[in-house]
């Protein structure tokens, strides 16, 4: 998708794109705060660039995931046109705050209830707080660990979590570990100083990291054996570089972070950068440390699709704030204006745009079915 938005005339308008914004890509976490903030979740494509690139992905994504769950084409672009309005209201609204007052704005469940729009926002405001209850990092730690000859360790499912690391993987972890700590401030240094990593697995996560290296941590207090899970993802170039120019930081893990925490209106404390050189096994990754789970609440496309244009304006929102915190809230407002013109340009392109995902799949499987595309299936070895 990024060649085909190259391909196109653009507005100019940069912003910090999240480079990925598609509906699956909002959802709920725990802020440093303790409290449950809406906001864009992943950044491994995060780059400058223009706004509607973002806008473009996610409108998008919409008439796909309605597609995929059986929302009819109508009630697909009504959704396309909720998360657009809102976005435009939004990017309005931002453009008249002082800047410091848009940098403090946030989407909390409140809010989000709010745009359910649901008969009993007690009880789902309720339930999203039990959800988050559930996904924190102590209770992660809970279901993914057991004690084995006195010592907590984490519990393997092949092939998704597996001690198998090797010795290049050992030696990887042990590094980049090391320089991560050199990443963050000095007050979190103190605080991670009082624990041990005391074990590690590789990961096997979604579809975007497909072929990265990614290792799920388990610290220790050593004071009260509380535990704390560190995931470690290797981040490569963004693919809009090749079409927008080489990032300004050398380091990939870094491009993510950085993103981050321009983008979100709260950040995971933890989050910071590392890298591994071998030239031995001609290796030279980047990668990118988050606390893992910490109260997310992921969205599921089946559920989404049941409110889709609800969801779909609370996404607007949110990414209208992230665009106003990097870019010019004033021009992005005058460029859409007031009436339908951009509007229905928006919605044509989501829908022309979901038939070609449609297409570019089709023929993939094709492609792989006929052997012309060589296609591999388990789970290959890496260094």
């Amino acid at each position: 998708m990024a060649a085909d938005l190259a391909s196109t005339a653009n507005t100019g308008i940069m912003v910090q794109m999240c480079g990925d914004a598609h509906i699956l890509n909002y959802g709920l976490w725990t802020s440093p705060e303790r409290s449950l903030i809406f906001d864009l979740r992943d950044f491994d494509e995060t780059l400058p660039g223009p706004f509607e690139w973002d806008l473009k992905r996610f409108l998008a994504s919409v008439i796909v995931l309605a597609r995929d769950n059986g929302v009819s084409e109508g009630l697909a672009q009504e959704a396309v046109r909720a998360g657009y309005r809102n976005y435009r209201k939004h990017v309005k609204t931002c453009a008249t705050m002082p800047q410091i007052d848009v940098w403090y704005d946030k989407v909390d469940v409140e809010q989000l209830v709010e745009y359910a729009t649901t008969d009993d926002e007690n009880a789902m405001d309720a339930l999203i707080e039990k959800r988050a209850r559930k996904r924190t990092g102590r209770v992660a730690s809970k279901k993914l660990t057991s004690l084995v000859d006195g010592h907590r360790v984490i519990t393997e499912d092949p092939p998704y979590r597996v001690h198998r690391l090797g010795d290049a993987a050992e030696q990887i972890l042990h590094d980049v570990m090391h320089k991560y700590y050199d990443s963050i401030p000095d007050h979190l240094d103190n605080l991670l100083t009082r624990y041990d990593v005391v074990d590690a697995v590789r990961q096997v996560v979604g579809v975007g990291s497909v072929g990265m290296r990614v290792f799920l941590t388990l610290l220790e207090e050593r004071r009260t054996k509380d535990p704390l899970l560190l995931q470690i993802k290797q981040a490569g170039p963004s693919v809009y570089e090749q079409f927008l120019g080489k990032s300004q930081y050398e380091n990939h893990g870094s491009r993510v972070v950085h993103g981050q925490r321009m983008i979100q209106s709260a950040t995971d404390m933890f989050v910071g950068w590392t890298s591994f050189q071998e030239p031995n096994l001609n290796l030279d990754l980047d990668f990118y440390v988050r606390q893992f789970r910490d109260g997310k609440v992921i969205p599921k496309g089946e559920n989404i699709a049941l409110r889709l244009a609800q969801f779909a304006a609370a996404c607007g929102h949110v990414l209208a704030r992230a665009h106003a915190r990097s870019g010019d809230a004033a021009a992005i407002a005058d460029y859409l204006g007031g009436g339908s013109k951009v509007e229905e340009a928006m919605v044509a392109f989501a829908s022309s745009y979901a038939d070609q995902n449609a297409s570019d799949h089709a023929q993939l499987a094709k492609a792989v079915a006929d052997g012309s595309i060589p296609s591999e299936r388990g789970w290959p070895d890496m260094p």
